[in-house]
């Protein structure tokens, strides 16, 4: 049931500087994660070891998220949500330029390990403290505007990409992710303190567990939306500018091209459908967003010319992150106000666990077949499933946080 909207924020300029800041730091934070997808051939080259042992880095990247999800979503709920932020843009940016300076593969490895922590911390804390300031009636449309911070942070990494990579190789690209430190600054001197989480804060750390607890089938669900989403977005991503270079033989230039296009859809896309959301309702903009995308599936993995394929990648990355650009409102609209910081990053983030060994399976698998095959396949699987997750749900549109 939708509940009635609460009044306007008075400051507009309040929810416009958290929303900028939540929006930047996804946006950081997915372009240290995708610098390890756009130069995977060449990490693997460099340090002597096979492409699948380097995309095993991302998983264990996507593993590690909960652990910071737990962590800095019980300081957010406990004491605010700015300075959790803040501590975490400077960790994980730290992270990554070590991660460029790292020696060898196993301490490449430990340190994405720790970046999953930094990234795992940020997307609750940032998307708690945006959307319980923006207006409930924009709420789908900004949703969208946060969530594809990841999009264009994928750009932002395929952009990198293509200007530093041929000159400089990939280390610099890494050193160049401590740029997220700066952005703490921004939300010290510019970012209040979140209204709702100052009116509905409990007053202890046990009143909070008991709050936590109370709401463990909501937790189960969610856990399993955001498994579902995040094998859709990583099975239709992570390995496609791997395919793009090992099956289709594109030049690293090229590959970095069509990146950036089929990421100018998916910031498209989680824009479009956020806002047909705030019409349809959420379950249903996410539902027709997974369908469609499986309608792309042939067209963005066996199209048959150049034109074609980038085609079939940027409507394939419209449908996916179109159906992404709906999960900030959606699932903490779900989540109760006093658990907020902590419930709807912890869930995504044991979603990622649970779904973060896709990129791998994917290139085992493509050994045996082709990449093509491989993606084709798990598109199709996890996009039906994920939809008929989502239509299992609930929703709250419009829910009047606070009251």
């Amino acid at each position: 049931m939708t509940e009635p909207e609460g009044p306007p924020p008075a400051d507009t300029s309040d929810y416009v500087s958290a929303l900028v800041a939540s929006f930047l730091g996804w946006t950081l934070d997915a372009f240290d994660f995708f610098l390890v997808v756009v130069t995977l051939p060449a990490i693997a080259h460099d340090f002597g070891r096979d492409i699948p042992a380097v995309a095993l880095t991302i998983t264990v990247t996507l593993a590690f998220r909960p652990v910071g999800a737990f962590l800095f979503g019980l300081i957010a709920d406990r004491y605010g949500r700015r300075l959790p932020l803040m501590i975490d843009l400077v960790f994980y940016s730290v992270i990554e330029v070590l991660s460029g300076l790292a020696p060898n593969f196993t301490t490449f490895f430990v340190l994405r390990a720790l970046f999953g922590i930094g990234m795992g911390a940020e997307w609750g804390v940032g998307a708690s403290l945006a959307m319980e300031k923006v207006p409930p009636r924009w709420r789908g449309m900004l949703s969208g505007f946060l969530q594809e911070g990841y999009a264009v942070g994928y750009l932002l990494a395929a952009a990198c990409s293509f200007f530093v990579f041929p000159r400089w190789g990939w280390r610099p690209m890494f050193l160049i992710g401590g740029l997220p430190a700066l952005l703490a600054l921004f939300v010290r001197f510019r970012v209040k303190e979140s209204a709702v989480w100052e009116k509905t804060r409990h007053p202890s750390w046990r009143h909070l567990a008991r709050g936590i607890a109370a709401q463990w089938r909501l937790f189960l669900y969610l856990t399993a939306l955001m498994m579902m989403m995040n094998f859709v977005s990583h099975g239709t991503q992570d390995m496609y500018p791997t395919f793009l270079r090992e099956q289709r033989g594109f030049s690293s230039r090229a590959k970095d091209l069509i990146v950036v296009t089929y990421n100018v859809g998916a910031l498209l896309g989680g824009v479009f459908f956020g806002l047909h959301s705030d019409r349809v309702g959420r379950r249903r903009a996410m539902v027709t967003a997974l369908l469609l995308a499986i309608v792309m599936i042939p067209l963005w993995a066996y199209a048959p010319s150049t034109g074609l394929l980038v085609l079939g990648a940027f409507l394939m990355q419209f449908m996916v992150q179109g159906a992404w650009g709906v999960i900030p409102a959606h699932i903490t609209e779900l989540s109760p106000a006093s658990v907020r910081g902590f419930l709807p990053g912890f869930a995504y983030q044991c979603g990622v666990l649970l779904a973060g060994s896709v990129a791998y399976v994917e290139a085992v698998f493509a050994r045996h077949t082709s990449y093509a095959n491989a993606m084709a396949l798990t598109a199709l699987t996890v996009c039906s499933l994920g939809a008929v997750v989502v239509a299992l749900g609930r929703e709250r549109r419009g829910a009047a946080f606070g009251q």
